[in-house]
């Protein structure tokens, strides 16, 4: 990267400010983010580590519970509980079936899947937002429609200067 010769002191000014305002966000994100993807982190690193299984002592099995109960109990699901590790969260069973149902080359299947899960709003998707552009757009709300303000003296009539590129600018060329 070349180092820029014609710094001044308004150059300088802008950079100065640029990067506090970046550093800002980093924090601000750090704050509102920070201990969500540490845990994550966490978690991640525990499911590393090696399992340890504790020893077994051989023991006399416990006597079976009487048969005189006639509340059945609830299953338990065959699948232990995991810890929720994703940046998303889970898909609704209802847009999750529309996978299974034809083919994408008829706009169905995935392609129907993909095109139904565009259209939910990136905080309905994502439990925080991963990249700095999802700020962007996160928590906006519907959108709001604006009038139109017609004021003279906002409005330029041309991009380039009446007087000449190297004139000394006329009141009449800035927008204020």
């Amino acid at each position: 990267m070349l180092r820029q010769v014609n710094m001044d002191t308004l150059r300088q000014n802008f950079w100065k400010e640029e990067y506090l305002r970046e550093k800002m966000l980093r924090c601000e994100w750090h704050r509102k983010y920070g201990s969500v993807v540490k845990a994550k982190q966490k978690a991640k690193a525990a499911a590393r580590l090696p399992l340890k299984l504790p020893t077994v002592s051989p023991k006399a099995p416990p006597p079976p519970p009487p048969a005189s109960q006639a509340v059945p109990s609830k299953t338990t699901s065959p699948l232990p509980e995991t810890p929720f590790q994703s940046e998303m969260y889970p898909v609704p069973p209802t847009t999750r079936a529309l996978l299974y149902e034809g083919i994408s080359h008829d706009h169905q299947g995935r392609y129907h899947y993909l095109n139904t899960r565009k259209l939910d709003l990136p905080e309905t998707r994502y439990l925080f937002p991963i990249t700095t552009n999802f700020t962007y757009g996160w928590q906006l709300g519907p959108p709001v429609k604006q009038e139109l303000v017609s004021c003279k003296m906002c409005r330029i009539e041309s991009f380039f200067r009446k007087n000449g590129a190297f004139a000394l600018l006329d009141p009449r060329d800035l927008a204020l």
